[in-house]
């Protein structure tokens, strides 16, 4: 394997990136997979992120398999199982980050105007095919989305793993409520590595230099280049121009492109990649989604030979039988593992869509929808009020979107309502799951604030409510409300004997066990793993740590809407 480090890349601007290039010995040529991002590129997986490396060679040995492991990098590709195939892998530090200059300004359209250039130089190389891929987890993947709606010409084909697209809805404020993950994310992960900490930074095992650069930095200096990411985030709570910024038009999205979601990615890993595979304009377009950690599926056996399939049929032209692949490739959660099922379209088409309605009385969730008027109020501060369906007859298959439609009122002018699907055996306790962070975490989640409620009807569906977030409309203190709350889709076979339930509540969600710890979040991970709303900026008490009233039956019918897929007889 040739190795170049720090390969230059002017930009438009004339600003100069640093990448790495990890190419096969020969003169090519080949196609290229690149990733642009702010995590070090000298920063081996193992010195930044060990504990999750360590339960995931742990847990899935054939991820280091077949691979000495010395250029692993946090949530790229392995160079080692790419290049001996064939493929140039090009590692960009963003801009401000690692060994690259400037000012850190995350998901920007300066960042995104980089990221077109690099993949046109890229495309250019005289050991490039021409042809460029980009892949990678997360922001690897978020990036995706933006640049490819700018249509780089030598940009092929894509595969945003586990990557968030909406800047608003999937990432910073869930249902209008703002999320304190980016807050942490940008000081642990990011203003870690970034460019100028020089002999304060780490040294990368690579190359024994400097993973951020060889000049070192004052406090101050470091400060001037980068924006203060989270402030500026809490500074716009609607959906305005600085979301749109950061967001992609689906309309220009053209590319071919593989689209990976996580089960357990509710509050980033899972919403962007179903909205990118609906709504993005691609004619070649799959659906992948899968559970486990958020950073294992990608270097797992099944993984990279999934990657390498496409891959292989769009930059190398293999007559591989991908383009005869159906579109929806799914492993369907069990209790114990998974199954795996290839379907045409999400949502599934023979769906059928089952009302479970709300009785605040019995606190109960019923098939009746002819229950009389009741109500239930909790303390928002709370663990709210949870309704409970009857132990199912039969084994029972959910996947899909979830929503809820529900009646509220505040004792407060507005009211924060998390809405978390649950699942108990039959002895009452509650079976948790693998999220792609938190070890355990419920089926699903959502959330609305409930001066968000106004729905753009142009988007929205009964099964996927779309809220516009382009005002704030508040309460009426003691007056009734409908909210429809997207529930972000979920996918579990359930056995008989076991109930589903729906818990609304004013505060996240917390399963009342210990929490675990990662080294990079800052939070204990009690259910929501690092995607919590707790910042009292945005959640003041006064507002919000009133009284929240549901309201069910007669004229104003609660109900959670469950997409139920009918299980294959054995014959």
């Amino acid at each position: 394997m040739q190795i170049d480090w720090d390969v230059p890349i002017t930009v438009d601007d004339g600003l100069t990136l640093r990448a790495d290039v990890f190419r096969p010995e020969g003169d090519g040529p080949y196609p290229v997979l690149l990733s642009y991002g702010p995590y070090g590129k000298g920063l081996a997986f193992q010195d930044g992120y060990g504990s999750a490396w360590d339960i995931m060679v742990e847990n899935h040995p054939d991820v280091a398999a077949g691979s000495s492991n010395r250029y692993q990098n946090w949530e790229v590709a392995d160079p080692e199982k790419w290049v001996p195939h064939g493929y140039v892998c090009v590692r960009v530090d963003s801009r401000g980050a690692g060994r690259s200059p400037g000012v850190i300004d995350p998901f920007s359209a300066r960042e995104t105007r980089d990221l077109y250039e690099c993949v046109e130089w890229a495309g250019v190389q005289p050991w490039s095919s021409g042809k460029v891929a980009l892949s990678g987890i997360s922001y690897y993947a978020i990036n995706q989305w933006h640049v490819a709606a700018l249509q780089p010409p030598h940009l092929t084909c894509m595969i945003p793993w586990e990557g968030a697209a909406d800047f608003y809805r999937d990432m910073s404020y869930h249902g209008g409520i703002y999320c304190t993950f980016f807050h942490h994310w940008y000081r642990i992960q990011v203003k870690s590595v970034q460019h100028g900490r020089g002999e304060r930074g780490p040294t990368s095992r690579f190359t024994g230099q400097p993973v951020c650069g060889d000049a070192t930095l004052s406090e101050e200096e470091l400060a001037a280049n980068r924006v203060e990411f989270g402030d500026e985030i809490l500074a716009h709570p609607l959906d305005d121009a600085y979301h749109r910024e950061r967001s992609p038009d689906w309309s220009r999205i053209t590319v071919p492109f593989l689209s990976a979601g996580n089960w357990g990615g509710q509050g980033l890993h899972l919403r962007g990649n179903i909205e990118g595979f609906v709504r993005a304009a691609s004619e070649h377009k799959w659906l992948e989604l899968h559970g486990l950690e958020h950073w294992t599926e990608y270097y797992t056996e099944y993984g990279v030979t999934l990657q390498r399939q496409f891959l292989d049929h769009f930059l190398k032209g293999e007559d591989n039988g991908w383009d005869r692949r159906p579109p929806v490739i799914l492993r369907v959660r069990t209790l114990d593992g998974f199954e795996d099922r290839a379907e045409s379209e999400w949502p599934l088409a023979r769906t059928q869509w089952t009302r479970a309605y709300l009785d605040a009385k019995e606190l109960t969730l019923t098939d009746d929808p002819s229950a009389p008027p009741a109500s239930h109020s909790v303390d928002m501060a709370g663990q709210g009020v949870t309704f409970t369906a009857p132990a199912l007859e039969q084994e029972t298959e959910v996947t899909g979107p979830v929503a809820a439609r529900v009646f509220v009122s505040s004792s407060t002018t507005d009211a924060d309502v998390f809405a978390t699907l649950r699942v108990f055996d039959p002895d009452g306790e509650e079976v948790h799951f693998q999220g792609a962070i938190d070890p355990r975490t419920p089926i699903a989640q959502g959330w609305l604030r409930a001066s968000h409620r106004k729905l753009d009807e142009r988007l929205s569906t009964p099964e996927r409510p779309v809220h516009t977030h382009a005002e704030s409309q508040p309460l009426t203190p003691g007056e009734p409300y409908c909210l429809d709350i997207e529930i972000w889709p979920t996918s579990l076979v359930i056995p008989a004997g076991y109930r589903i339930a729906l818990t609304i509540a004013g505060r996240d969600y917390d399963h009342g066990l210990e929490g675990a710890r990662l080294g990079h979040f800052a939070n204990e991970l009690r259910g929501c793993g690092p995607f919590v709303h707790d910042d009292a900026r945005d959640r003041p008490a006064d507002t919000f740590a009133g009284n929240l009233t549901v309201h069910t039956g007669g004229g104003r019918q609660s109900y959670l809407l469950l997409p139920v897929i009918p299980r294959q007889q054995e014959s």
